[in-house]
C-alpha cells in the first residue's frame, strides 16, 4: 500500500493487497497444525542464523499454523531481524522441530539433505532430518515481496502435510 501511495496508484495497491489477504484468509481460520518449525542458515564460523520471534518470517510460520521454535528470541539491543546462535544453542532449540527450513539464499541453494549435512553433520541428529522434513527457501523469495502470502500458503502446506504445489519452498531429497 505504501508503494501505491508513493506512486499515485493507491487503487491498484489496494487490489493487490486484497488479493494477498484473500489468499491467506482460509489458513488463518484453521486450527494450528501442532507442528514446530525452525528457519535458519549456517555461517562459515560455526553459527546458526535464526530469525527473532518478532520477525515477519516467524510471524508467517505462526500464521501458517506452526510454532516457531525460536519465538522467545527477542531484541538483544540491535534492530536486526536475525540473531546468530552458537550451534549448541541452535541444536538445543531446533533438534526436535518437526520441520526445518534452510535459508540458502546467500550460499546458492541446496537440493539434498546430504548437502546440508556436509555443511553441518550435527544436523543428522535432528528429528526433521531423520523424518525427511527439510525444506529450502528458493532464491527468488526476497525479490517477490508482493507475493509474501504465497510463503504463508507454502508453510501451511508443509506444516499440514498437504499435497499442493509450492512457490517458495523446495523439499531437500
Amino acid at each position: 500500500k505504501l508503494y501505491g501511495i508513493l506512486l499515485g496508484r493507491e487503487e491498484q495497491a489496494e487490489q493487490v493487497f486484497s488479493a494477498q489477504e484473500t489468499a491467506v484468509q482460509p489458513i488463518l481460520s484453521q486450527e494450528p497444525t501442532g507442528k514446530s518449525c525452525a528457519f535458519f542458515s549456517l555461517t562459515t564460523n560455526n553459527l546458526a542464523t535464526v530469525r527473532k520471534g518478532s520477525d515477519y518470517v516467524a510471524r508467517m510460520i505462526e500464521m501458517a499454523g506452526g510454532s516457531y521454535v525460536f519465538a522467545d528470541l527477542t531484541d538483544n539491543g540491535n534492530s536486526l531481524a536475525t540473531m546468530n546462535l552458537p550451534l549448541e544453542d541452535f541444536y538445543a532449540g531446533a533438534k526436535d522441530a518437526d520441520v526445518l527450513i534452510y535459508n540458502s539464499i546467500i550460499d546458492g541453494g541446496l537440493t539434498t539433505i546430504d548437502e546440508l549435512l556436509a555443511l553441518e553433520p550435527l544436523l543428522g541428529d535432528f528429528k526433521a532430518v531423520q523424518n525427511g522434513n527439510v525444506w529450502c527457501l528458493t532464491k527468488d523469495f526476497y525479490q517477490e515481496s508482493l507475493e509474501l502470502s504465497d510463503l504463508v500458503v507454502d508453510l501451511h502446506t508443509v506444516l499440514s502435510g498437504a499435497d499442493t504445489p509450492l512457490r517458495f519452498l523446495t523439499k531437500l531429497q
